[in-house]
């Protein structure tokens, strides 16, 4: 039997499903993506019209003219990071990512806790995505009334929810081109907005409390403190957040040992650029004041792309149409990255199910599509749920829930780092490269989230003035809602692993991969001790 166009129909059964936990036997589609969709979509999981919009006010409102420093800054652990899942990856091209690497190195109980951030952080933040995609779209067509409805903007964001799960459901391939040509757009639009930001502030029509580009605004030693410094640099990791996706989709890449791992550095180099670009030249036109178009002001501080839009273009003829473009960007930059969270998500509890972690419905893959089918699905109507009762709850529990993510993003990026310097403990004094690449420097991203989580959760946020919400708990007393909800979440993990390891046993009994894959002329070391 034949299809219309006269290629022969596949038997649906001729598909393979999971035959295994190993890398390459869990029945995905593999080298359906190379080097150029991983980066698209590394970038795209970041969002950065959206992070951008979202987050550079709040920068501005805690440093001032330090925010392109601190935006800098911010880098740093997620190059380090970056490194740490190149390795990694290199050796185990697992699509647990954090969860089967950390596994390996400290046990499957510190595995789950890993896996568990990616999936509450990536479930949080859908709410934001599903929130701000519906606002927008409003905006968009004009619809100013509808976009400040709560109840309108809750189904728009769960319709967008379920187009973007429909989405990953049917192929990876389709999703890599979509975010292909969304990202090249988005890139390109915000480069425009920059440099025409940057030639009107040096104009003689420049606005009111612009200001020209000093050697002030790259000196960390000028924010007024500490805390407001690591107040900064937290939000400020939530712009880079989201790369691993790249790595988290290795098993359907070509070269999966490879091009991953390349991918994720090369990402968050890109997004350094794209982000002390645009945000340079954000603050030069229009001011870190509280009033008017100012990054600071309390009116624009949730959403400062929107509001500049006309004022750097103008608001009549080709202006308009690039203001509208602008605003369009946020809104296909925030669905892109409502679509490229469920992917790694559900590749983190698919990979989970099929190493016995989690119920073995989540390791289902779809016959034709050679995709997670239940673990997608899943992501999607948890991510509709959790926004539809945190808005039901309240605004601001759901404002003070995606200052939270910080703090999973801090845990799981960090335990990779960890994981990266035990997984290879055995073989860093082989060489200056395995040293710096394998030991020193996710040693010291791991470090570095550490302090900043810590610090944050336990100072910052736990303040009961931080945020729009503090609760009264036993022993602790009023503490700030962002840290309730930030350690409350990866408690619940905790607890959902101990009922998981009553209920199931112990999980992971896939031996070591040898560290010596990295280099095939060494010889061979074991990882570490085998994962009972």
């Amino acid at each position: 039997m034949s299809t219309p166009s006269g290629a022969p129909r596949v038997p649906e059964d001729a598909y393979p499903t999971a035959t295994g936990s190993g890398v390459g036997e869990k029945g995905l589609k593999s080298n359906a993506l190379g080097l150029f969709s991983s980066i698209a979509i590394g970038i795209a999981s970041t969002a950065p019209a959206y992070s951008l919009a979202a987050t550079l006010g709040v920068i501005v409102a805690g440093v001032g003219l330090q925010a392109p420093i601190v935006t800098i800054l911010a880098f740093v652990p997620m190059l380090l990071i970056a490194y740490a899942y190149k390795e990694l990856n290199q050796v185990d091209p697992d699509c647990g990512t954090t969860f089967t690497w950390a596994a390996r190195a400290f046990g499957p109980r510190t595995g789950w806790m890993g896996g568990w951030g990616i999936i509450v952080a990536d479930v949080i933040v859908m709410a934001n995505l599903a929130q701000i995609a519906g606002a927008y779209g409003f905006q968009l067509f004009g619809f100013s009334s509808l976009s400040s409805s709560t109840l309108w903007t809750t189904v728009a964001g769960v319709v967008w929810i379920i187009v973007m799960t429909a989405i990953c459901y049917v192929g990876i391939e389709v999703s890599a081109a979509l975010q292909r040509w969304l990202l090249c757009i988005e890139v390109l639009m915000l480069v425009l907005f920059s440099v025409s930001a940057l030639v009107k502030t040096y104009s003689s029509n420049a606005p009111a409390g612009s200001i020209h580009i000093a050697a002030s605004w790259f000196n960390p030693f000028d924010v007024p403190s500490v805390s407001a410094l690591t107040s900064g640099i937290l939000a400020a990791v939530f712009i880079y957040w989201g790369w691993d996706t790249a790595v988290s989709v290795n098993e359907e890449t070509a070269d999966r040992e490879r091009t991953p791992g390349r991918a994720a550095v090369i990402s968050t180099v890109l997004l350094l650029l794209i982000y002390a670009l645009v945000s340079t030249s954000a603050l030069a036109f229009a001011g870190a004041g509280t009033k008017g178009i100012g990054l600071a002001n309390p009116a624009n501080v949730g959403d400062v792309l929107s509001g500049l839009g006309n004022a750097v273009f103008g608001s009549h003829g080709l202006g308009w149409f690039l203001a509208k473009l602008l605003i369009f960007m946020v809104l296909t930059s925030s669905a892109a990255s409502t679509q490229t969270t469920i992917l790694p998500t559900a590749r983190t509890s698919f990979s989970m199910a099929v190493h016995k972690a989690i119920p073995a419905k989540f390791g289902t893959v779809h016959r034709r599509f050679l995709t997670p089918t239940y673990s997608t699905v899943a992501m999607g109507l948890v991510s509709i749920a959790f926004y539809v009762l945190l808005v039901e709850i309240s605004a601001n529990v759901l404002t003070d829930s995606i200052a939270s993510v910080g703090l999973g993003i801090a845990f799981y990026y960090g335990l990779t780092g960890f994981s990266c310097i035990w997984y290879f403990r055995k073989v860093l004094t082989r060489s200056a490269r395995d040293m710096i690449f394998k030991g020193i420097l996710p040693g010291l991203g791991g470090l570095l989230l550490l302090f900043f989580f810590c610090y944050a959760a336990f100072y910052v946020y736990a303040k009961p003035s931080y945020g729009v919400t503090s609760i009264d708990l036993p022993i602790f007393g009023n503490t700030g809602g962002v840290t309730v909800i930030g350690i409350g979440s990866l408690l619940l993990g905790v607890v959902l692993m101990l009922i998981q390891w009553a209920v199931q046993g112990s999980w992971f009994r896939n031996p070591d991969v040898p560290v010596s894959a990295a280099s095939p002329d060494a010889p061979a070391v074991a990882a570490g001790p085998s994962v009972p």
